[in-house]
């Protein structure tokens, strides 16, 4: 498993006066962490603006990094916001300890905001339902984005029983050669700067930059496996034959020449071979992307908070300050069969959700049947809406952790059958035991930097590099993202490294 390793970037003590430091300003790369003033733990996700439309946001660590750029408006201090707590300014010159405390504020009472009429929560919440369509932006735009995803895999059991094989290589000790081969735990991390453009009718994607950390041996020795397999296949099934899989009660025909590629060299698979390839990176973007954004509004959307309201039962708790408007913060739990739970930060003003926080309160999916497991034990995270200077909201952050746990505890037979050859029609039988436990955490981190409604036919003069790839590397380098301000990776990903 590779550990990525990753060098704080430290500022060296200013010994020259401020003015000085800001002619020299493009130079300059600013690293810090933010804290709580008083339990001194680190304060994720929050805002941190250091221009008039520039600023970053905090990683799960508190831990943020730009880089000042002397062709771009600047201010003479940065300005940290969080919910709860009070809006913190710092002159650049001040930033020298690489951390910065903030004070927690209290939250607000009514009797600090002024009301026609003062709203019960069941009213606050018929107008959030009833101004959902003016309140978010459905026009084409165009997203700068940073998304990171980091997945984890473990397998908690894996028992493969040999019964039975009547192809000699397929043997127990390669069967138990399977077992010691597959990694108990892996890990994975994707980190993607680009360009999203959004419309109901299509959505595209422009990569700008993009990395993937993972140890490749994993995948070189599936890869070696699979080419093993499918070599002993060859050898003992013939091409015309049809496999019956059966496992447990249910059977089902394959054929094997589905499975086995044609070996012939026409003038038109070469030519297939000399053009460059696609790449699944791209379309699996835009599907995580495609995702997040139909979180909250989409019909398939798992969290349904507000599409089901009469599903949950509202508290209003207090208010607060978000993006310097007032919201009301009202907690949610479910009322019946309902799924979550959480806090909701909606707009005084225009009741627009501005932020909502949940986390499931029971499994959200859970089959089993027939020896066939399949449970989905997390999801929560956050979500943050802005109107980015504009008339609508659109995402401006989110975190979501998904986990899911799947097993499979029942018999397989593959059994090769031929009705050309004479005789009996079986030809060959695989007989095991599965017994496989697996669990998969899927962590995704997403700021959306500038939002921007464009024409529908902007989305038309858009290409998209379908053979685009993420750069491969095998442990954290700060230098590959040197002059984009990105989110800063957390320690586990600093320390991920491949063991050579």
């Amino acid at each position: 498993m590779k550990n990525i390793t990753m060098q704080y970037i430290k500022f060296v003590a200013f010994t020259f006066s401020f003015f000085f430091f800001q002619l020299n300003i493009s130079a300059q790369t600013i690293t810090s962490k933010i804290i709580d003033s008083k339990t001194k733990q680190p304060i994720p996700y929050a805002t941190v603006q250091y221009g008039e439309n520039q600023g970053v946001i905090t990683n799960e660590e508190g831990r943020f990094s730009f880089e000042l750029n002397e062709s771009e408006q600047q201010l003479d201090s940065i300005y940290v916001s969080s919910m709860g707590y009070a809006k913190t300014g710092i002159s650049f010159e001040r930033i020298l300890d690489s951390v910065i405390a903030v004070t927690p504020k209290a939250i607000e009472l009514s009797g600090v905001y002024l009301f026609n009429k003062e709203l019960s929560v069941d009213d606050i919440m018929e107008k959030v339902e009833e101004r959902l369509p003016a309140n978010y932006n459905k026009a084409p735009l165009k997203q700068r984005f940073f998304l990171r995803q980091s997945s984890f895999n473990t397998l908690q059991r894996l028992d493969i029983e040999f019964k039975k094989s009547t192809i000699e290589e397929l043997d127990k000790k390669l069967i138990d050669s399977v077992i010691t081969i597959l990694p108990r735990n892996s890990q994975y991390y994707t980190e993607t700067l680009g360009d999203f453009y959004r419309s109901d009718e299509q959505n595209k994607l422009e990569v700008i930059k993009a990395a993937e950390l993972y140890d490749k041996s994993n995948e070189g020795s599936m890869e070696a496996l699979s080419e093993k397999l499918e070599t002993i296949f060859k050898a003992n099934v013939k091409p015309d034959s049809y496999l019956k899989i059966k496992s447990g009660i249910f059977g089902q025909k394959v054929q094997v020449d589905s499975i086995l590629d044609a070996e012939e060299d026409t003038d038109e698979l070469e030519a297939e071979l000399k053009e460059p390839k696609k790449s699944d990176f791209l379309g699996n973007r835009k599907y995580v992307l495609n995702e997040i954004h139909n979180q909250l509004f989409g019909k398939k959307s798992k969290l349904d908070v507000v599409k089901k309201l009469n599903r949950y039962d509202f508290e209003l708790l207090g208010y607060s300050e978000l993006e310097n408007q007032g919201v009301y913060i009202i907690g949610y739990e479910p009322s019946g069969r309902a799924d979550f739970k959480g806090k909701l930060f909606v707009n005084i003003e225009d009741f627009a959700i501005m932020r909502i926080d949940y986390e499931n309160v029971k499994p959200i999916k859970s089959v089993k049947l027939l020896g066939f497991s399949y449970r989905e034990q997390k999801y929560n995270g956050s979500t943050v809406f802005s109107k980015f200077g504009k008339d609508k909201y659109n995402i401006k952050f989110m975190a979501l952790t998904f986990g899911r746990k799947m097993g499979v505890d029942r018999p397989l037979k593959v059994i090769e059958k031929n009705k050309h050859v004479k005789g009996r029609r079986k030809q060959n039988e695989l007989s095991l035991a599965l017994d496989v436990i697996n669990y998969n955490t899927e962590k995704f981190e997403m700021v959306v930097f500038d939002s921007n409604t464009i024409p529908k036919s902007g989305l038309d003069g858009i290409t998209e590099d379908e053979t685009v790839k993420a750069t491969y590397l095998s442990a954290y380098n700060p230098e590959f993202w040197k002059g984009y301000n990105i989110m800063e990776p957390n320690q586990a990903i600093r320390e991920f490294t491949v063991t050579e």
